[in-house]
């Protein structure tokens, strides 16, 4: 499952980013994904970030920019997946044009979302059994 993206979570107009992390977890939870670790950037609360992480159960959640307990090491590689994170988003972006939607409306732009992940999946799942 290396390198796969799920598929997002949409809602129209322009949420905070806590409000996307109960929809994510429970994408996870349908798909049987249990992540030990989960790396967040600044911008979430963490008081419903403890509330909407129960059902996971993560061992550590990195929030950057924080204080956190741990090692120094693990604090510093859990910053670096989380910045890699951002580059995949911004890979998205520009290979497979998920910046701005060529369909109309919310049904068009799930359309194009959909199609432009499976894409990727697709292209990372030719690349690791090749």
């Amino acid at each position: 499952a290396r390198g796969f993206v799920l598929p997002p979570s949409m809602v129209v107009g322009n949420p905070q980013e806590h409000t996307l992390l109960p929809a994510t977890i429970s994408e996870l939870d349908r798909l049987g994904l249990r992540p030990r670790e989960v790396a967040l950037d600044d911008g979430f609360q963490s008081r419903l970030i403890e509330q909407a992480l129960t059902p996971l159960a993560p061992q550590r959640v990195f929030i950057a920019g924080r204080q956190q307990p741990g090692s120094r090491r693990t604090q510093r590689r859990l910053a670096r997946y989380r910045v890699g994170a951002e580059g995949r988003i911004s890979h998205l972006k520009r290979e497979y044009e998920l910046d701005r939607s060529r369909l109309k409306g919310e049904h068009g732009t799930r359309a194009w979302n959909a199609s432009a992940i499976a894409t990727h999946n697709l292209d990372t799942l030719t690349i690791r059994t090749t």
